[in-house]
């Protein structure tokens, strides 16, 4: 019986969480408002991890989150944010504030997109959008061009 029932329950938490199936004997609505909302609280751990970006995408931030976070689980806020920041870069939509967030992270850690992300320990630069970050002995430095 406890077998059934954890069964059940990881379901409802995939259809949830993961873009799972509906699970049978559950109502389409409420599933429907509780997955939004989880959402919505993932995208605001996410953005008290990346301030920047957020404030970079402003209104859009939540739409442009829930549309990048449906069906995929969370990894963590930190890395949520990474992954999308990276997946934003790629597209070519990533925000200035967004790329000098993800050019600090990217000199001041190691992150392969599957592991935690590790501190680096030799010197590192970074580079996103017009910024360079430059990471020495544990200090991130954003650095510009001179304007023409």
């Amino acid at each position: 019986m406890s077998g059934d029932l954890a069964a059940r329950q990881a379901e409802l938490v995939a259809a949830l969480v993961a873009g799972g199936p509906l699970p049978p004997g559950f109502a389409p609505a409420p599933v429907e408002a509780a997955r939004r909302a989880l959402r919505r609280k993932r995208a605001a751990e996410v953005a008290r991890h990346w301030p920047l970006l957020a404030a970079g995408l402003g209104a859009d931030w939540p739409a442009v989150f829930t549309d990048w976070a449906h069906g995929r689980p969370t990894v963590g806020s930190l890395r949520d944010g990474w992954d999308l920041a990276r997946a934003l870069r790629d597209r070519g939509t990533l925000p200035p504030l967004g790329a000098d967030e993800l050019a600090g992270r990217e000199a001041a850690s190691r992150y392969d997109g599957r592991a935690a992300p590790r501190p680096r320990r030799l010197p590192a630069f970074a580079r996103a959008g017009g910024a360079v970050a430059v990471q020495l002995a544990g200090r991130v430095r954003l650095v510009r061009p001179a304007p023409r």
